[in-house]
């Protein structure tokens, strides 16, 4: 894992222009690989067997919809990791949709919402109506579907949210127990897609 300081200060210096949003992602990508990694085969690890999607097309895919931006707002190493999760989000449920347009019903990828990425699962969603959901989400509070992007798609702890988003860890960690509430009343109500 790269220290913290490299990260944010290479962040910084495309934030004020100093490298170009690309020279920037490129000379950061070995700085953070090793790190999105992880987070991909989190992402990935309740995938069914055989899944077309490995951790490092993920990575991959993720950091190209990264590059393709025009200009990286990320200030620090959390807000990275915010976008990172943005465009994993967004490349898992491109692939879903994908792979359902294929066959009629398509195949479903699970996701899941726990405490640590990893441990035992408490909820778990189908990648396409977590998305729908996480939409819904955003439309009635903005702040608590960002908690659980960060949270689910960037693995990103109570901390590093609270840090990114200028609030509390109380406020976040208050923000997580509703959402993952919502979301899974949201879920149980859903068709699904």
């Amino acid at each position: 894992m790269a220290p913290r300081a490299n990260v944010t200060q290479l962040l910084l210096e495309i934030a004020a222009e100093k490298l170009t949003p690309q020279e920037g992602l490129f000379r950061l990508y070995p700085l953070v690989y090793d790190e999105l990694r992880r987070l991909a085969r989190a992402q990935l690890r309740d995938q069914r067997a055989g899944h077309t999607l490995d951790t490092t097309a993920l990575v991959h895919e993720a950091y190209l919809k990264l590059v393709d931006q025009r200009r990286i707002k990320s200030e620090g190493r959390g807000q990275f990791f915010s976008l990172a999760a943005k465009a994993m989000r967004s490349v898992l449920v491109d692939h879903a949709r994908r792979k359902a347009a294929k066959k009629r019903g398509g195949t479903w990828h699970q996701v899941t919402l726990d405490e640590q990425l990893g441990a035992q699962p408490t909820i778990s969603f189908e990648v396409l109506n977590l998305h729908e959901a996480l939409e819904k989400l955003a439309g009635k509070d903005e702040r608590m579907a960002q908690v659980v992007e960060m949270r689910v798609f960037a693995g990103l702890t109570a901390r590093d949210v609270a840090e990114v988003l200028g609030v509390s860890k109380r406020t976040v960690d208050n923000d997580w127990k509703v959402a993952r509430a919502w979301l899974s009343d949201q879920m149980a109500l859903g068709d699904p897609p």
